[in-house]
């Protein structure tokens, strides 16, 4: 058993709670370094998949898991970024440039989707954001001199300082790229936590009212927590273009929305870790339903055999599962289990008793 005993409030903000802990994440952080030296060609690019949709994850994370705002419509801002990229790489900006310009961009078309449907709550802010989804399909589609229509548009090597990196030509060097910014995004993401700025999505999320009393300019608040999260989205739809190779308007479509938010839902809303803990489901689970299929057909002698739409019945079964049984996620039922090892034997069932989730003041909308 483990009490951290606080001495001063900045021990609120700390970036770990306790030594021990610093110590996992060393470890963990030199187990993901140490990746590509353990693993095959093959499962080193599912591993790069993983921290693509991470990145993601924590984007939409920031914005509905911390910030209250639902959204339905991420894949549109993937595709914002994907296309900046890209097209500023056909004209000669260097990589170490367009990545994160193309996060600004997505960031600037986040704010800008905002400022319409800040008064929205809810139901109906999911309901715009996925017209806004939907919108920018055919809006690719019309952009064909910069987007190249239907046929699309294929991602360059990357150069970075002399060095070129491709996916398939060089790996290991794409996944220590998509492994630095996940870092720097993390970073970045668990400080504006510590921020006052962070503290301010996460009283706007529990209360609007409340944290409007408190003196949180809320729409202030929304437009800076939509571009921060459409930036972050952006940079790992800038990635996942380079990943893919080739991509067109059905690359970012409606699935791709919906697989995000399973992604934090499944994983644990409100929490970083939750974002990592959906990227690996959602990354891993296609080739695992693939692999268990294959396995399954030459045991029995079946021969390939191919079930339409097994993977979204999976999906979605999960989905239900968690929802019904651990609607706090992947990460809700990790702390369950920790918190039963650290309180043994004094552990009771009613700590994680679930609560209602609004206050009365809300109530006012």
């Amino acid at each position: 058993m483990r009490f951290v005993f606080k001495r001063s409030y900045d021990a609120d903000i700390n970036l770990f709670k306790h030594k021990p802990q610093a110590m996992w994440y060393l470890a963990l952080l030199a187990l993901v370094v140490a990746l590509p030296w353990m693993l095959d060609e093959f499962f080193l690019g599912e591993a790069t998949n993983v921290l693509i949709w991470a990145i993601a994850g924590m984007g939409l994370m920031l914005l509905v898991g911390h910030s209250g705002q639902a959204s339905l419509g991420h894949a549109a801002f993937m595709a914002v970024g994907c296309y900046a990229n890209v097209i500023m790489l056909e004209r000669g900006v260097p990589f170490i440039l367009s990545l994160p310009l193309s996060g600004v961009i997505a960031g600037f078309a986040g704010v800008i989707v905002a400022l319409p449907v800040l008064r929205l709550h809810g139901i109906y802010l999911a309901i715009a954001t996925l017209a806004v989804s939907v919108l920018t399909e055919d809006f690719i589609v019309i952009a064909e001199p910069w987007t190249g229509g239907v046929v699309g548009l294929v991602a360059p090597p990357i150069d970075v300082f002399g060095l070129e990196i491709d996916r398939y030509g060089t790996p290991t060097e794409f996944y220590f790229l998509c492994l630095i910014v996940t870092l720097v995004v993390l970073a970045g993401y668990r400080n504006l936590l510590r921020a006052p700025l962070g503290r301010a999505f996460v009283a706007m999320r529990d209360s609007e009212i409340s944290a409007q009393a408190m003196g949180v300019n809320i729409r202030r608040t929304k437009a800076t927590a939509f571009g921060l999260s459409c930036a972050a989205t952006g940079l790992a739809g800038a990635l996942l273009g380079h990943y893919a190779g080739a991509f067109n308007h059905e690359t970012f479509n409606l699935v791709l929305s919906i697989q995000l938010l399973l992604m934090i839902v499944i994983g644990g809303l409100g929490s970083i870790h939750g974002a990592f803990f959906g990227a690996m489901v959602i990354g891993l689970l296609p080739q695992f339903i693939a692999i268990s299929r294959d396995g399954i057909s030459s045991a029995f002698g079946l021969g390939s055999v191919t079930i339409p739409g097994i993977e979204s019945g999976v999906f979605a079964l999960i989905l239900i599962s968690f929802i019904l049984f651990e609607p706090l996620g992947i990460y809700g039922r990790w702390v369950k289990i920790r918190t039963y090892f650290e309180l043994f034997p004094f552990y009771r069932k009613d700590m994680f008793k679930r609560q209602k989730s609004y206050l009365k003041t809300e109530r006012m909308r």
